[in-house]
């Protein structure tokens, strides 16, 4: 598996398999196939709630822990130094080990600074080894990198051929942050299967809109962590190492990018108080 070296010096495997939207029930079964298939980068988060299935999954998978690199988010109702504490004995409890390899603030929204410094505390106590943040935009993410003692590692965003995030990607070069991608096959946007620049690249190299979509993104320094209910789809997914694109055809997904849409953006005061309210209307404990 390819990997990038975080800015510090920790690797990262540059594709992965996230568990977003897989059910508490499935999530063992999913990512023991993940594994199977050859990821060893697995994305999960405290508000996805099925850090237990990713812990049962790695603890039978036979795969040494020190081959594996595990990703998990501090959410929003843990914001804030004691509680984020708290909650990530809590999350290395549901997952089974001893350490977390990469760390994220999921939200920008409430007591961020605060869950900050719990993070740079379990950093020093060894329980995380690299932190970093999820869905902070350019203004936000530039006050967290400066207030930051340790820089973020990574900034995880909606990134994709229709959402490039070029000006993200600007700001965080200054602090070697790497963009890591969710939603990086578009969330099954059906222009993915039809658009022109795409089908004329997948016609030519052999290989899905999916696997080209997945190769733009490496070739651009991305981590991508798709998800895919289907052993499959997961391995078609690892199938984009054994072809390159050229500049000019990487040139040609500039023009796809596309503005990002007002209703899902985070300066959209009903999507935070969606975010804000989200645990009472899906912690599967709430019901």
């Amino acid at each position: 598996m390819q990997t990038i070296k975080l800015n510090n010096g920790i690797e990262i495997p540059q594709l992965g398999y996230g568990v977003f939207q897989v059910s508490p029930e499935e999530c063992e079964r999913c990512v023991s196939d993940a594994i199977s298939v050859g990821y060893r980068l697995i994305d999960t988060a405290q508000a996805y709630y099925n850090e237990e299935g990713v812990g049962n999954a790695i603890n039978k998978c036979g795969v040494n822990r020190d081959e594996l690199f595990l990703t998990t988010k501090v959410w929003i109702s843990n914001a804030g130094e004691e509680k984020t504490a708290f909650s990530i004995e809590d999350s290395l409890r549901k997952l089974k080990t001893d350490y977390i390899d990469l760390l994220l603030i999921h939200q920008p929204f409430s007591d961020y600074t605060g869950t900050w410094r719990a993070m740079e505390k379990a950093v020093a106590a060894g329980k995380v080894r690299a932190i970093g943040l999820s869905n902070f935009y350019p203004d936000r993410f530039v006050d967290m990198a400066e207030y930051a003692s340790i820089k973020p590692a990574v900034n995880q965003l909606k990134t994709n051929v229709f959402s490039q995030q070029w000006d993200s990607e600007a700001e965080m070069n200054a602090y070697d942050t790497k963009i890591m991608a969710w939603a990086p096959l578009t969330q099954s946007d059906p222009e993915l299967m039809t658009n022109k620049v795409i089908t004329t690249l997948s016609d030519k190299y052999g290989k899905t809109p999916q696997q080209i979509a997945l190769r733009y993104l490496l070739q651009r320094g991305i981590i991508a962590i798709p998800k895919s209910v289907h052993i499959e789809r997961m391995r078609q997914n690892l199938e984009v190492f054994d072809f390159t694109m050229t500049d000019e055809e990487m040139e040609s997904f500039r023009c796809l990018d596309k503005p990002a849409d007002f209703q899902w953006s985070h300066r959209n005061p009903n999507l935070v108080k969606f975010l804000l309210n989200y645990d009472k209307q899906f912690n599967p404990s709430n019901k």
